[in-house]
Order: structure tokens, then C-alpha cells, then sequence
């Protein structure tokens, strides 16, 4: 038995041109595919470097809000002119403006040159001052050194956003409040230190003043009062209309009008939350009470969107096994498709909360853009939030305020990653692979 030689017959000149058709089809797909790879990867990388941008820029303005500048100075305690029974009505800052510029060799004969050095320091001098003769009256007619924070102006200097070479005419600070600001700092009376009044206060007039924990303290109680009212209410609505609710034209209307609900802009929400809660319902303007319920119609189509899918997701020979074993289209619910579904459950919840925590034109329009000092207690009290917060600070005239505009955009953006984390993780936790 032989090999018979195989011989491949010539291809005719129709069937080449054909191959050659079919190669550079495959050429110009293959070509296409590499351009749409290299336009999607040109997408990401130019909304990473705005984001980076974006995120650059705040950091850069704001990470100098986080540190802020502290004067000591010895203070004779004049007993002519402190009063012991009521210190609070004692001026200090001119005290201490007018032995300072003694010390320094500086001739005020009309009283010019010590309003100009008392405006280097911040009004919390004075209490400072004040709550330490209450404590200690025995102090008066002794030098006692007061720590205060320097004013916004001259926070701004030391930290190199006021210059020497800026017009005059275009900074608060004059030539020789700056030479008074460095003498001080060279005798060792200036001091940089983390700037706690920043997280552990509420606002202020006085930027050097101003915090964000009042604000804070708001939002964590708007949230609390969503939570409360959106989470139960939209697992509630998800539940009997993805598994109890019969099927037919009311629940599509339902089901489109919530798809809806979820697409209006936040700005209406304010205006309903404006119009019920606050002028029929007639509870207390700018409270947590009124803003989280607010935010609850907002976070309730998402909630209930974000539950109805993950019910779906749920295979239904779940269900099918549960009701062959006897159980009740309750029990099968309650005790097997819920929480199967209940990772994507919380990942909703959690997501609409920061997307709640984040919203500024419904708290603008139920009276969260006043100011207000101190940290709320209760629900009925007004507050403000961290997005109106924001929004006040960066309308302030004074220029230290935008820093702290951009210091508080970072903790609010600290505290929606860290939700959105939370969301992840708890995703990633629980999630079930069918």
C-alpha cells in the first residue's frame, strides 16, 4: 500500500480576490476594535484626570483649613482696669494690643496703631482672658500669658496666602501689621497646631471661629430621621409589589410612576417638603426633622427600585422549593427570598443615604441656608447641614471661609466614601452567586 501525495488544487482568481476580501474585512474589524478599546481607555483616563483635577484643586485650597495659627502673649492682669466682679466686660483686646505694641517700641498717641495690632487677634482672646480671671481672680496684677487664635487675616499670612508683593489696596493687611506679625513670630509667640475648632465646633461669623461639627450633627440626624421613615417604607412597598401585589395595569402605573419619582429633580422635592411639612403640617423650619423628611420622598423610589431588583435576582426555585416544603407565601418571603436578597437591599439603602447626604437644593428650600451657631440637641431645633453649610461659606465675603469652604467638602466627600465603602464591602460580604 502506497501514500498518495495530496495536492492542494490552485485557487482561481475569483476565490483569491475573495480571501483577500475577507482578510482585510477582518482587518478593518480587528482595526475598529482597537480604535473603540483605545477611545474607552481615553474616556477613563480624561475623567480620571478631571476627578484628579477636581479633587487636586480642593485638597490644594482646603488642606490649609486644617491647621491654623496660635498666639501666646503675657498679659498684665491691670487691676485698674480689670473687672474683678464681671470680666467679661473687660477689653482685653485693647489690653493686650496696647502692652504689646510697648513691648515692641511702638508710639500710639491716637490710639490708631492699637486698633490696627488688636485686629490681629482673634475676639476669642477676650473670653479666654475673661474665663481665666473667673477662675483664678487672684491673678489680677500679675502677667499671665493668654493663648488665642490669630485673626483670619493674618492666619491667611502666615500660611502664605496674603503676600508682601499684592497691592496694597487689594489686602486687609497693612506693611506694618505684617512687620508686628513676624517680630511676633520670631520672639516665639506664633504657634501652628492642628485645627481642632474645625471639627469639634459649629459656626461662626468669625472664620478662625467656625467649625463643622454643628453641621455635621444635622446631617446625622437628617439621616437617622430618612433612615427611619424611607428604609422601612420602601422594603415594605418593594415587597408587596414584586411578590404579593397581583399583576395588571395599576401595578405597571404604579411601577413607571415610581421609575419617575426616581428621575425628578431634587429641587421639587423641597418645594413639596415646603409646601407640606412646613406651611399645612406647620413644623418647625430648618429642623432635622423637616429636612430628613424631605429626604425620605427623595430616597424612596431608589430604595424601592434599588429592592424590587434584588428580589429578582433571587432564582425562583428558591421560592418554588420553600412552597413545596409546606410554607407560606409569607414565610417564603420573610424567611428565604428576603434575605437572600437583602445584600442588594442594604447596598441600596446605603447608596440612596449618601446620595441624601449630599443634597442642597431641598435643604435650601425648607430654610437651611440661615445661620445658626451652636450644635443641635434635638429634632425639632434649627440646624444646618454640611452641603448648605458649604453652600453659606463659599457666598461668605470673608476670604478665609473658602478655605474652610473646600475643608468641608472634603469631610463631606470623606463620609460619602465611606458610606459607599460600606456599600461594597457589605456587597461583597453577603453577595451570592447562583
Amino acid at each position: 500500500m502506497t501514500d498518495a501525495a495530496t495536492h492542494t488544487a490552485p485557487m482561481t482568481a475569483e476565490e483569491a480576490a475573495r480571501v483577500d476580501r475577507l482578510r482585510a474585512g477582518l482587518k478593518r474589524r480587528y482595526a475598529r476594535e482597537k480604535r473603540f478599546k483605545l477611545y474607552g481607555l481615553m474616556a477613563i483616563a480624561f475623567a480620571v484626570g478631571f476627578l484628579l483635577l477636581l479633587l487636586g484643586r480642593i485638597v490644594e485650597q482646603g488642606h490649609t483649613a486644617f491647621y491654623a495659627h496660635t498666639v501666646t502673649v503675657p498679659v498684665y492682669m491691670d487691676p485698674a482696669r480689670v473687672d474683678r466682679g464681671y470680666p467679661q466686660g473687660t477689653n482685653f483686646e485693647l489690653l493686650v494690643a496696647e502692652q504689646q505694641l510697648v513691648r515692641m517700641g511702638v508710639a500710639d498717641p491716637d490710639g490708631s496703631k492699637a486698633d490696627a495690632m488688636r485686629s490681629l487677634f482673634s475676639s476669642e482672646l477676650k473670653f479666654a482672658a475673661a474665663a481665666r480671671i473667673q477662675r483664678q481672680p487672684g491673678l489680677i496684677g500679675q502677667t499671665v500669658p493668654i493663648a488665642a487664635p490669630l485673626s483670619d487675616e493674618a492666619d491667611l499670612y502666615f500660611k502664605g496666602k496674603i503676600e508682601r508683593s499684592t497691592p496694597a489696596d487689594q489686602r486687609r493687611l497693612s506693611d506694618e501689621q505684617m512687620d508686628w506679625l513676624e517680630r511676633m513670630r520670631d520672639d516665639g509667640h506664633v504657634a501652628a497646631h492642628f485645627n481642632s475648632a474645625l471639627l469639634a465646633r459649629g459656626d461662626s461669623t468669625q472664620p478662625e471661629l467656625a467649625g463643622v461639627l454643628g453641621a455635621v450633627v444635622g446631617s446625622a440626624l437628617m439621616l437617622l430621621v430618612t433612615a427611619l421613615i424611607a428604609i422601612p417604607l420602601g422594603v415594605g412597598a418593594a415587597l408587596y409589589l414584586e411578590e404579593f401585589a397581583p399583576k395588571g395595569k395599576l401595578t405597571d402605573l404604579i411601577e413607571v410612576n415610581i421609575n419617575n419619582l426616581a428621575a425628578v429633580p431634587s429641587i421639587i422635592y423641597g418645594l413639596l417638603g415646603l409646601a407640606l411639612f412646613i406651611n399645612w403640617m406647620h413644623l418647625p423650619r430648618a429642623s432635622p426633622l423637616v429636612g430628613g423628611l424631605v429626604l425620605a420622598l427623595m430616597a424612596l423610589p431608589t430604595i424601592i427600585i434599588a429592592t424590587r431588583s434584588s428580589l429578582k435576582a433571587v432564582p425562583p426555585s428558591i421560592r418554588e422549593a420553600a412552597l413545596a416544603m409546606g410554607a407560606s407565601k409569607t414565610q417564603t418571603v420573610f424567611q428565604h427570598t428576603l434575605p437572600l436578597a437583602m445584600p442588594g437591599v442594604m447596598t441600596g439603602a446605603i447608596i440612596s443615604m449618601a446620595h441624601a447626604l449630599g443634597e442642597t437644593a431641598p435643604l435650601l428650600l425648607i430654610g437651611m441656608v440661615s445661620f445658626v451657631p451652636g450644635i443641635p440637641t434635638a429634632l425639632g431645633e434649627p440646624t444646618g447641614a454640611l452641603p448648605s453649610l458649604i453652600y453659606i461659606w463659599e457666598n461668605a465675603s470673608e476670604r478665609a471661609f473658602h478655605e474652610r469652604t473646600a475643608a468641608a467638602i472634603l469631610v463631606l466627600l470623606t463620609f460619602m466614601i465611606v458610606m459607599n465603602a460600606a456599600a461594597i464591602l457589605l456587597r461583597r460580604r453577603f453577595e451570592r452567586r447562583w
